[in-house]
C-alpha cells in the first residue's frame, strides 16, 4: 500500500514544525495501537478472511483523504484508527503464528522497524533540502515491487521472497525519509494524511522484518 497524497505544504515557525511533528507522532502511535488490537481480534482469522479486511481499510484510507480535504478532522481521525484495526486484523493470524511458535522473530521484527524508522526518519527530518520530488521515483519504484511480487507467486525464484523483502525495505525506507522531511515543513491540514502515511510505511517495514527474521516461514 503505498503513502497517501499531500496537500501543498506552507511554510511553517520551527515551533509550529515541532508541534505538528508531536500531533503526526501521536496519532501515528495510537494508529499502531488499534493495529496491536486488531492483530488480537483477527489472531484466529486464516487464509481468505484474513485478506478480506484490506478492503475496507483502502476504503478508509481514500475517505480518509477525502474527509480531510473537506476539513471533516474527527471524521478523518475516525477513519485513520480504523485503518490501523483493520490491517492488524488482516496480520493477526501471522503474528498469532509467530508469538506462539517462536516469539523472539515478533520482538525481532519490532525493534528493527523502531530503529529502521528512527534511524531514517531523523536522518529526513534533519535535511533541509524539500524532498518531496522523490516521492515520484518511490511511487514507481513501489509498482515495480508490486509487479515483482506478484511474479514470484507464480514463477520459482531460489530466494526470491527474501529479495521481495530486502528491496522493500529499501523502498519504504525511502518513504521514510521523504515522509519526516516532508513533516518537517507541513502544515496543519497534512497532519492527518502524514500520519496516515507514516503508519502505512511502519506497516510495511514491520512485515518484511517479520519475513526476514521468520526465515519466510
Amino acid at each position: 500500500m503505498s503513502t497517501p497524497g499531500f496537500a501543498v505544504s506552507q511554510p511553517v515557525t520551527r515551533e509550529r514544525s515541532l508541534a505538528i511533528f508531536g500531533q503526526v507522532m501521536g496519532l501515528v502511535a495510537i494508529t499502531c495501537g488499534f493495529a496491536a488490537a486488531g492483530a488480537y481480534i483477527g489472531r484466529d482469522l486464516s487464509g481468505l478472511s484474513s485478506l478480506l479486511p484490506w478492503i475496507p481499510a483502502i476504503a478508509c484510507l481514500i475517505g480518509l483523504n477525502v474527509a480531510n480535504n473537506k476539513g471533516l478532522r474527527q471524521l478523518a481521525l475516525v477513519l485513520l484508527f480504523a485503518v490501523g484495526l483493520l490491517l492488524g486484523i488482516s496480520i493477526g493470524y501471522t503474528v498469532n503464528y509467530y508469538t506462539s511458535t517462536d516469539p523472539s522473530v515478533v520482538y525481532q521484527a519490532v525493534g528493527a522497524t523502531a530503529l529502521f524508522v528512527a534511524a531514517l526518519g531523523a536522518g529526513g527530518y534533519a535535511i533541509r533540502k524539500d524532498l518531496s520530488f522523490l516521492y515520484r521515483f518511490a511511487f514507481f519504484a513501489l509498482l515495480g515491487l508490486i509487479v515483482f511480487g506478484i511474479v514470484t507467486l507464480f514463477v520459482s525464484m531460489p530466494g526470491g521472497s527474501m529479495i521481495y523483502a530486502f528491496f522493500g525495505l529499501a523502498i519504504f525506507g525511502l518513504f521514510v525519509v521523504l515522509d519526516f522531511n516532508r513533516l518537517r515543513r507541513a502544515g496543519q491540514q497534512e497532519v492527518i494524511p502524514l500520519a496516515a502515511g507514516i503508519f502505512l510505511t511502519v506497516f510495511n517495514v514491520f512485515l518484511f522484518f517479520l519475513q526476514i527474521f521468520g526465515g519466510n516461514r
